[in-house]
């Protein structure tokens, strides 16, 4: 019964993880909007949690210089790499940064945070609730 219990809070927890992960990528976006060159960012939230869930985690940094410092966690998150946004307006300086995609992917991602934090606080009360009878 409690392998069950902490499969469920499991997937919340990791969905949360990706969501505040994707939101982090996303505000790095909006802050970079002004940088010459800078390429937005972000992940497919769906294959990325299908890697968490199914367990698919190993991840390898590709280095391009024989010097670089090895990490597991850098470009990739649940096994999913970072991906670039494809410009809808190209910009004079190269900054693929789209304000108003930028800003409803952020309004969009904060409402399934949301969304998956009200999950979670829902089956702890569902679970109180059974507990005291």
């Amino acid at each position: 019964m409690i392998d069950k219990l902490d499969a469920t809070f499991r997937f919340y927890q990791d969905a949360a993880n990706l969501r505040a992960h994707r939101q982090q990528l996303i505000a790095s976006n909006i802050a970079n909007a002004d940088t010459p060159r800078f390429k937005a960012r972000d992940i497919d939230f769906k294959a990325a949690l299908e890697n968490t869930l199914t367990g698919t985690r190993t991840t390898k940094l590709i280095s391009t210089a024989p010097g670089h410092i090895t990490s597991s966690a850098a470009g990739t998150v649940s096994g999913e790499p970072v991906l670039y946004r494809t410009a809808v307006q190209g910009s004079v300086d190269g900054n693929t940064v789209d304000m108003d995609v930028e800003r409803n992917q952020f309004a969009d991602n904060a409402i399934h945070y949301e969304a998956n934090l009200t999950f979670i606080s829902d089956q702890i009360r569902i679970m109180r609730a059974a507990i005291q009878g």
